[in-house]
């Protein structure tokens, strides 16, 4: 995740770019026993591999449906327009943090060891290279690792690799985010969503001034356009506000 818990170090969380992103090995898909969740969620298989036709198999739709367990309220909140809209949202800044879901760790090695956050009283009991990014939302940094396992109630401090080595615990992260954290923004991805904010505000809560109020009009525009291509896979209006 190119965005932390600590204001001050936003552009350098923020520094890593898709092109320094890499492919992770392949996992098999999530057990059979999810088809509950995967039924109750307002993306079908279908229209998730329609998204990310190129997807890495290490994000299987399987783990995303096992993982919205961790945040009920995610695209469940309000009327089934919301819904809808709120779950296209979070896939399209998926899909641009990670080339369309081919990616899954932060390719350039040299940026490793920056993410240890040395002031922290825990320090970086994994090794100071091991906090890079990983996973939908390219979690990263000592602090937000374990900010996102106290949350989940996964050591992920001292487990860092579970967020590329197990889809759940892989789209848990992102939806700790999404639901948890407004990063550079005023509120939360999933808050945005649901008030009525707009697909902008979520961006503003991703990357902030990086990319918003001209920071990378290009980098915005394609997470619109990820937006509006996904509400329309899912039949519905993407609503205003879609800038930032």
């Amino acid at each position: 995740m190119r965005r932390r818990l600590i204001a001050t170090l936003a552009a350098a969380a923020s520094a890593t770019a898709l092109s320094a992103l890499a492919l992770a090995p392949a996992q098999a898909a999530a057990p059979a026993g999810h088809a509950r969740a995967a039924a109750s969620f307002v993306v079908s298989e279908s229209q998730f591999d329609q998204m990310f036709p190129s997807r890495n198999s290490f994000y299987t739709y399987g783990g995303l449906t096992d993982a919205l367990s961790a945040y009920p309220g995610f695209a469940n909140s309000g009327s089934d327009t919301v819904k809808k809209q709120e779950a296209a949202a979070f896939l399209a800044n998926v899909g641009h943090e990670t080339g369309g879901l081919q990616y899954v760790v932060e390719q350039n090695t040299a940026n490793y060891p920056h993410y240890c956050d040395t002031s922290q009283p825990y320090g970086c009991p994994a090794g100071t290279d091991k906090y890079y990014g990983r996973g939908p939302l390219q979690l990263s940094w000592n602090f937000n690792y374990k900010a996102a396992g106290d949350s989940l109630g996964i050591d992920l401090l001292d487990n860092p690799d579970l967020v590329q080595n197990d889809a759940s615990v892989s789209w848990k992260t992102g939806l700790w985010y999404w639901d948890t954290q407004s990063g550079p923004g005023t509120m939360t991805p999933h808050d945005a969503m649901v008030n009525g904010s707009g697909f902008g505000e979520t961006i503003r809560s991703i990357n902030g001034s990086i990319e918003c109020n001209g920071g990378n009009p290009a980098e915005v525009q394609d997470r619109v356009d990820n937006y509006t291509r996904f509400a329309q896979i899912l039949g519905v209006d993407p609503g205003g506000n879609l800038s930032c």
